[in-house]
């Protein structure tokens, strides 16, 4: 009952907080705020969570150090795409969007853009917080069981951060490159290794929240976040952009889409 309670809170404060994305989106007439916002909105909610809600809810280890993590991966993730997108205009993927949904008129596009940006990507939120949301209802007493989580997050933090850095590397020296592609570093080993990274942290936050609270619940966070990345808004979106192109075909055919491994021999 107590995480019910909780989710369904979670889920109030977080879809108010992209309600009021969407208007300053509008006013800006740029839907791309909402990944600025993203990583602001788990840890606005998280942290309300627990002033918010009435009664004898105090927050344990295992919370307040989930809260640390997440803290931590929401302010870099939203201050790097503030740094990205500052000063430019609306991202590509928003911009397509904007274009085919206002042929069917303002409403229609005002309509759209809520549902499909700022509620859906509320709703996503509020489940993959689940792993800190249920924490706050049910723990367990320390163990040291943690440190797989801790290890996970940690190693999927470098990769999501370190990538990140190279990739931002690569596009700010783009008219020095001889490619148009990102092949080095750990784009080497993955064409998305920022996504696994991504993946790999959440896998570590529910691992945590697992030995905590002993509910499976907590991997729906992970597991949504993973089929996003390799079958929604992540990787297909990204590589569709590239279709066709050479230098592109070439790297896809030698390198793994997700999983960090050894580049093929293309003969």
């Amino acid at each position: 009952m107590l995480i019910s309670a909780l989710y369904l809170l979670s889920l109030i404060i977080i879809l108010s907080y992209t309600t009021i994305l969407f208007f300053v989106a509008q006013f800006k007439k740029d839907n791309s705020i909402i990944d600025i916002g993203y990583g602001i909105g788990f840890i606005l909610t998280g942290y309300t969570l627990t002033k918010l809600f009435p009664g004898e809810l105090t927050m344990s280890p295992y919370s307040s150090f989930l809260f640390i993590l997440i803290f931590i991966w929401g302010v870099r993730l939203s201050v790097r795409i503030y740094l990205r997108n500052k000063g430019k205009e609306e991202d590509f993927r928003y911009r397509t969007w904007r274009n085919m949904w206002s042929r069917k008129g303002h409403l229609y596009f005002l309509a759209r853009s809520y549902l499909q940006i700022f509620i859906l990507q509320g709703i996503i939120i509020s489940i993959v917080l689940l792993p800190y949301t249920v924490s706050l209802a049910r723990h367990k007493t320390y163990t040291s069981g943690i440190l797989l989580g801790l290890a996970l997050w940690v190693i999927g933090f470098l990769f999501e951060a370190i990538s990140d850095k190279q990739l931002d590397r690569f596009i700010k020296n783009k008219s020095k490159n001889n490619t148009t592609i990102m092949r080095t570093g750990l784009w080497k080993y993955s064409r998305h290794p920022n996504y696994f990274g991504e993946s790999l942290m959440w896998f570590g936050i529910a691992s945590i929240a697992y030995v905590a609270t002993g509910s499976f619940i907590v991997f729906l966070s992970p597991l949504l976040i993973t089929y996003l990345l390799l079958k929604v808004s992540g990787v297909p979106m990204a590589e569709k952009k590239w279709e066709g192109n050479n230098e592109w075909e070439e790297y896809k055919k030698r390198t793994s889409v997700f999983f960090p491994a050894i580049p093929k021999k293309v003969s």
